[in-house]
């Protein structure tokens, strides 16, 4: 599988000298990529294409090729494939579309193109797929990708991989994750994926030493059993957005990538037993990783909430207790020591406290909250009104990984203001304080389903209720 997305010598058929050619912008990404490997455009001309030497066929090219390319007419994908085959090329991905998603005749062509596979042994990728990206190896072979659009993604690799039927998606997480924290590590493009599949690729990832957080965007499960196969030896946290929750967009996601409705309330529960986090809306594919990324795990169900505005403390307890969490009850002891560290409105939880406090004040507190028994996992929600308040917040990171408890932080400013501090300072910032509870609960989720595949025991919903044992 790693050749996909560190090939020492490649094939891209169908890149051209063409005007608007597709296979000529992958030709030109490498090049920007400065990517390293032995590389041919391979089209009916035999024509060089941004300075990489040009052949009619891949049989013509004298070494080995680790990964061909594909990206022409459909009705000729099965004759290139059988050169692909006589040639031993093993690793293949088919970027073009006009196959199964275009109904009988296009699946007539795509059922070829895996007999062929098959035949020789090759594993692909697609068709109808935009390709794959992998940060850390700065190798992108996104068809349409123009000049300096994704460079921050290849000078700020990450640890977040995206399994995608849809290259759409695929740039939104790629967008949202520059205006974020955690980075991109790799972005796969699965398309039909009538060979490889979300499966096979879960296999690699929980081995892949550079994926901290697995996200996937589903529009059919095709291999149900295999998928719940897989997801159970994965230990790292996995989250699934599928479309077809309705039977409209059950049709929609057919048109797409031709993939079968599947009942939506087996997929459910499928992926309660697997351990698999479904999220609830398409954002949280790119607001929920830095849960995992930059906090420890949530182990239990007690909540803190601080903040610098009394109506915050209030919006915020609703929401915890809407999500199926407890306000943490501090002791005696615990609310005299916040008290005696400054001017504090309430010392009970939710913490409400004055505007003369300073950045030390306010990590006094952290320190005092995260080391009470009674807390699990604390919400902040304070208002940047002076900037030793994100002073303040740069040591509320350190402070949970000292005492092993995660917080989540809302500041109830502008999106823009709430941007640019995360950016800027590279704090675990949401952008609603119901986005930051649903980062708690993800992770309380996790850490349960973690344990339970350590150790048998129970099966736990989207909230961490226990739903049944096993």
């Amino acid at each position: 599988m790693e050749k996909f997305f560190r090939p020492e010598s490649i094939a891209v058929i169908g890149a051209s000298n063409s005007l608007f050619n597709l296979g000529a912008t992958i030709l030109k990404g490498l090049r920007r990529l400065d990517y390293k490997a032995d590389t041919y455009a391979v089209n009916r001309k035999g024509e060089d294409v941004c300075g990489y030497k040009g052949v009619k066929s891949v049989t013509d090219i004298s070494g080995p090729v680790d990964l061909a390319i594909i990206i022409i007419q459909a009705a000729h994908v099965p004759a290139v494939m059988q050169e692909c085959g006589e040639k031993g090329i093993k690793h293949v991905i088919i970027e073009s579309a006009g196959f199964s998603e275009e109904g009988d005749a296009g699946q007539a062509i795509q059922a070829r193109v895996s007999a062929i596979a098959a035949q020789y042994g090759i594993r692909y990728m697609g068709p109808n797929c935009l390709g794959v990206l992998d940060a850390h190896a700065a190798f992108c072979c996104f068809f349409g990708s123009g000049e300096g659009t994704y460079a921050d993604i290849f000078l700020n690799p990450g640890s977040v991989t995206y399994i995608v039927q849809s290259g759409g998606v695929g740039v939104l997480m790629m967008d949202s994750l520059m205006e974020d924290i955690a980075g991109i590590n790799k972005v796969i493009s699965i398309g039909n994926k009538a060979d490889i599949d979300e499966a096979d690729l879960l296999e690699f990832l929980e081995a892949d030493p550079q994926t901290e957080v697995i996200c996937m965007y589903l529009e059919n499960v095709q291999q149900g059993r295999r998928l719940l196969e897989a997801a159970a030896r994965v230990t790292k946290p996995v989250l699934v957005y599928k479309v077809g929750r309705t039977a409209e967009g059950a049709r929609a996601a057919m048109s797409h990538t031709a993939g079968m409705a599947n009942d939506d309330l087996i997929f459910e529960r499928a992926m309660q037993q697997a351990g698999i986090i479904r999220a609830g809306r398409i954002g949280e594919l790119h607001a929920l990783p830095k849960v995992f990324t930059s906090m420890p795990l949530m182990k239990g169900r007690r909540v803190a909430v601080f903040t610098n505005s009394g109506a915050f403390g209030g919006i915020a307890t609703d929401i915890v207790v809407e999500a199926g969490f407890e306000m943490a009850r501090f002791p005696e002891d615990v609310q005299l020591a916040i008290r005696n560290s400054g001017q504090v409105y309430n010392s009970a939880n939710p913490i409400d406290l004055g505007p003369e406090l300073s950045a030390e004040a306010y990590i006094r507190i952290f320190d005092i909250m995260l080391g009470c028994d009674a807390v699990d996992g604390l919400v902040a929600l304070p208002s940047v009104w002076q900037d030793f308040v994100i002073d303040a917040l740069d040591e509320l990171v350190n402070l949970c990984r000292r005492h092993d408890k995660p917080a989540v932080i809302y500041v109830p400013n502008g999106i823009n203001r709430i941007i640019a501090i995360r950016k800027q300072r590279g704090l675990p910032l949401y952008e609603s304080p119901e986005e930051a509870v649903r980062a708690l609960q993800v992770s309380l989720l996790h850490y349960r389903c973690g344990a339970r595949k350590c150790c048998g025991g129970t099966v736990y919903d989207q909230d961490g209720d226990s739903i049944r044992s096993v």
